[in-house]
């Protein structure tokens, strides 16, 4: 689970920003109690702000920390694809990142300081017994392992200046490394700000549902995985991969009974004269209407149930794993009753055994009715157009009540965070004030 993520220098953010996971309010049941700590982890947690104020850039900067982990070793060759703040000292000064993770019980500690041109310092640290001990540490060019980690000296033969250590580290049988990578990696990022696999068709406009929801449907094998809700969300026989993905979809109520598979031949034009041909999965949703069943092509369902689709396969993979999912602009994506279900979906230890984190943006003020004082995260921007990030269980340094109404209090601008809209220039523009 993670315990704190921090960023400083990257995109709209300048100055150290700290989203924590630890509990204010310990005694409920969406707080997982974590003994090693001796505090309880959220399952949730929630940005809220103004439109350009920063919030999308918490999620994009946990995402790049997971992708970089993935990619440095094999695609940063001549310069490191990082963002810093463009304005002020930004471009000169270095960019960092902090993930700290419980992973079987044992709090990890990842440390990256780096410009476009070099990592500058990079630290893997564990907390075996509460006492913080070194897996790896690199300054520069050098790198130094814990005592007794000498499978893991073949990092130094493939370390470069754009290289991650710990992208280079994963490849050996270490399971402090292998253990704490692979909890990263398994983190999923969904939301309009994603990028969507490759458009098919001549109007551009028609994209597939992704192979990770699409999976989940698929007719059940001998090797399908047993329910991640032990017996089912409900009933005593546990239920296959495609029986969760459909009951997840029926959550909805938008009307679908049953999902189609099938396979279609997609031809396309290469060079010359050359067609290629391709398969390509398919999917219908089977629609009731009375005593009617009727599929209807993924393209000619609406915005809200392609999303609702799409997001099925992120949200079991990550409640089977216990991982994350961060979703950016989730009011954007969803009607406020489904981003309700998803919210209950993560806070209910039945349907998430397994401590699955969900960290989202949103603007609708009425998803504050569903999250606790401790879940909610405010964005702003100050005089330097830099995002600051706050606690509102903290807010003005003093602690919002466990039983205030925190949609009232947003909304009448009790916790900032809100636009501060002028109409003045606007007014002047159309004429209408001199």
């Amino acid at each position: 689970m993670l315990i704190r993520f921090e960023v400083s220098n990257y995109r709209s953010i300048l100055d150290a920003a700290e989203l924590s996971m630890i509990a204010v309010d310990q005694d409920r049941v969406e707080a997982r109690r974590t003994a090693l700590l001796g505090e309880s982890l959220l399952v949730v947690a929630a940005v809220f702000g103004p439109n350009a104020s920063g919030k999308s850039n918490i999620i994009a900067a946990f995402t790049w920390i997971r992708e970089a982990v993935q990619n440095s070793l094999r695609s940063w060759d001549h310069e490191i694809p990082v963002e810093p703040f463009a304005f002020g000292d930004g471009p000169t000064r270095s960019s960092e990142f902090v993930v700290e993770s419980l992973i079987g019980g044992i709090r990890f500690e990842y440390i990256l300081e780096l410009n476009r041109e070099a990592v500058q310092y990079e630290g893997l640290f564990h907390y075996p017994e509460k006492k913080r001990r070194r897996i790896f540490e690199r300054e520069g060019s050098e790198l130094k392992l814990q005592r007794g980690l000498g499978n893991l000296s073949g990092t130094r033969e493939l370390l470069t200046d754009y290289t991650l250590a710990l992208s280079v580290a994963r490849r050996f049988d270490e399971p402090l490394v292998s253990g704490f990578v692979r909890d990263l990696l398994r983190a999923q990022t969904f939301g309009p700000s994603v990028r969507r696999p490759r458009s098919f068709g001549s109007s551009g406009s028609y994209q597939p549902p992704s192979r990770s929801t699409l999976r989940w449907f698929e007719p059940p094998s001998p090797n399908d995985h047993q329910s991640l809700f032990g017996a089912g969300i409900a009933g005593d026989i546990p239920r296959t991969d495609r029986e969760q993905a459909l009951a997840l979809l029926k959550l909805a109520d938008l009307g679908i009974v049953d999902v189609l598979i099938e396979e279609e031949e997609m031809r396309f034009q290469s060079s010359g004269e050359t067609v290629a041909v391709r398969s390509q999965k398919r999917a219908r949703l089977v629609h009731r209407a009375a005593e009617e069943r009727v599929p209807l092509d993924f393209i000619a369902e609406s915005e809200g149930t392609r999303t609702w689709f799409q997001l099925i396969g992120p949200v079991l993979s990550v409640l089977q794993s216990g991982s994350l999912l961060l979703f950016d602009e989730l009011d954007a994506s969803l009607h406020p009753t489904l981003s309700a279900q998803l919210i209950r979906l993560f806070h209910d230890p039945a349907t998430n055994p397994n401590g699955a984190q969900l960290i989202f943006t949103s603007h609708d003020t009425s998803l504050l009715n569903h999250l606790n004082r401790d879940e909610v995260w405010l964005t702003e921007k100050v005089d330097t157009g830099a995002t600051r990030l706050g606690a509102l269980a903290e807010f003005a340094g003093e602690r919002v009540r466990k039983s205030q109404n925190l949609e009232n209090a947003y909304l009448h601008g009790r916790f900032g965070a809100l636009p501060d809209v002028d109409q003045t220039d606007f007014l002047r523009a159309l004429g209408l004030i001199g």
